[in-house]
């Protein structure tokens, strides 16, 4: 992917992705991360090369009923709209029967734990409850495919590990397929089912790693030799494809 006036975000890059994986996306600031990410949903064609999803090019999977959804860095809500309304957009743009909807709202706000804020406004909410209500929002269309730009890079560190563990336990539940971008590779680790790491841009794929711990994954094994163990590993590679 080379951008006009010249700069080239993303260069030689080649996988595949099998349905129900878990993947992380670990680089360097710049490195093209988020720009892969928008490929993949179609929000952006790359200047070079083919690229499908599903065996359809991105553009015509995004546009498929709820074949793809996408988290950003910031929960995007509508600051009008409250808790309940943020989830229901995508459903009312997909044209889903009013009592559908309603059924899937209260299903995915239970999902994130969030039943009793329905009501809330954004302002009221927490930034972790922000995010809670954005992941509920892209997952009430019940879709094949999720992509998730650093959502929780914004947060402290419990709170983000706690939501590590949540999103977890529902894609251990539903086995969407996830591709995950963040600078943080215990969170890469915890999460995933593959580790892609990037070199500094123009962005390439320098290690694909297996990620060797088993399902379903406790909050306690972030302090087991084995884990820190493969982060380091996967840190030494991310300096490495840095150099």
């Amino acid at each position: 992917m080379t951008f006009p006036g010249g700069v080239q975000a993303l260069g030689d890059i080649s996988f595949t992705f099998r349905q129900g994986e878990f993947i992380s996306l670990v680089g360097p600031s710049g490195c093209g991360k988020s720009t892969l990410l928008r490929l993949i949903a179609g929000l952006a064609k790359p200047s070079q090369g083919a690229l499908t999803v599903a065996g359809q090019p991105p553009e015509q999977a995004r546009r498929r009923k709820a074949m793809l959804s996408f988290v950003f860095q910031d929960a995007t809500l509508l600051p009008w709209r409250t808790a309940a309304d943020n989830v229901r957009l995508p459903l009312e743009l997909a044209g889903v029967a009013r009592g559908e909807q309603e059924r899937r709202i209260g299903e995915g706000l239970s999902m994130v734990g969030l039943s009793d804020f329905a009501r809330a406004h954004p302002r009221q909410l927490s930034g972790g409850m922000r995010m809670r209500v954005s992941l509920a929002r892209a997952l009430v269309t019940r879709p094949e495919l999720i992509l998730l730009d650093e959502p929780f890079g914004a947060l402290d560190d419990i709170t983000r590990q706690s939501l590590n563990e949540e999103l977890l336990g529902l894609w251990n539940k539903h086995r969407w397929t996830a591709v995950f971008v963040t600078h943080n590779i215990s969170e890469a680790a915890f999460l995933s089912t593959r580790i892609l790491v990037m070199s500094s841009r123009p962005g390439r794929v320098v290690a694909d790693l297996p990620v060797p711990f088993a399902a379903p994954r406790r909050a306690e094994l972030r302090a087991e030799a084995e884990f820190a163990r493969f982060v380091g590993e996967v840190g030494h590679l991310l300096r490495k494809g840095r150099a």
